[in-house]
């Protein structure tokens, strides 16, 4: 592949270098929540500020550990976790918001995501539509011991993906309005947990790559049970899914050490 960074192993997007991160990295969409997670990590330290993309590399319980910035999207999503793949990166966790669909889930409550429907269009281009978005089983299932440890509800499911954040507030106002609220009730009655952007795209690249990949979020509101005229509170504060990411990683990293073993599937 051509080389658009101008100098041999830099990633262009990114603007990293082997080296430059560590094994594990959280990928939260926000540049802004960067700073927010890195304060979690012994040593931060800025290494890269281009476009979305913020990273900084510190330490958790002596391990290299990173937070990268995706923006908004699928696109993004997997342009960050290919170039970070190419520094040496292994085991990711997205971390983010979400609104509710299901009933029982709550804004302030946290959703760990177990798979993704990929109704957005960059998966389209790694994976044929039949493969699925599946997160990695002990990534998830150590957002969710974390997320109990830490006394937190939560709640563990399928996650909704897709590219129009409007199309999903407003179907009816779009000129395809017909489509996305026929699928919307079908998400509904197959029990999907919540809505997001990112998770189908990351899950089906981390597994085109050989690499691990969870997902958990805050759950920002749920509009479903405002449409029902049930509580729905509005949650903006990230720290708890934040905290169970940290969390997350700090028993794989236990776990890989008493096992010696890595982070590629």
């Amino acid at each position: 592949m051509q080389n658009y960074s101008g100098e041999e192993g830099l990633q262009y997007h990114l603007q990293i270098r082997k080296g430059d991160v560590g094994r594990y990295v959280i990928m939260p969409g926000d540049p802004k929540r960067c700073v927010k997670i890195a304060q979690h990590f012994d040593n931060p330290v800025l290494v890269a500020d281009n476009r979305e993309y913020v990273t900084y590399t510190g330490y958790l319980d002596g391990e290299k550990v990173s937070v990268t910035s995706t923006g908004i999207g699928g696109p993004s999503a997997s342009i960050a976790m290919e170039e970070l793949v190419n520094c040496g990166a292994d085991t990711f966790i997205r971390v983010g918001t979400c609104g509710g669909m299901d009933m029982d889930v709550k804004g302030g409550d946290i959703v760990v995501a177990t798979g993704a429907v990929r109704m957005e269009g960059t998966s389209k281009e790694y994976a044929p539509i039949e493969f699925p978005a599946v997160a990695d089983l002990n990534v998830t299932n150590a957002l969710a011991a974390a997320a109990k440890k830490l006394n937190y509800t939560y709640h563990t499911g399928v996650v909704q993906c897709k590219d129009s954040f409007y199309g999903q507030h407003d179907p009816e106002s779009k000129p395809v309005g017909y489509e996305l609220t026929d699928k919307w009730k079908a998400w509904l009655r197959l029990g999907c947990k919540a809505s997001e952007m990112e998770s189908a795209a990351l899950f089906i690249v981390a597994s085109y790559l050989g690499v691990r990949c969870g997902s958990d979020f805050l759950v920002v509101g749920n509009q479903e049970r405002d449409k029902a005229g049930l509580d729905n509170p509005i949650v903006h504060d990230t720290e708890a899914a934040i905290t169970v990411a940290v969390e997350a990683i700090r028993s794989l990293i236990k776990e890989e050490r008493e096992s010696g073993a890595n982070g590629r599937i």
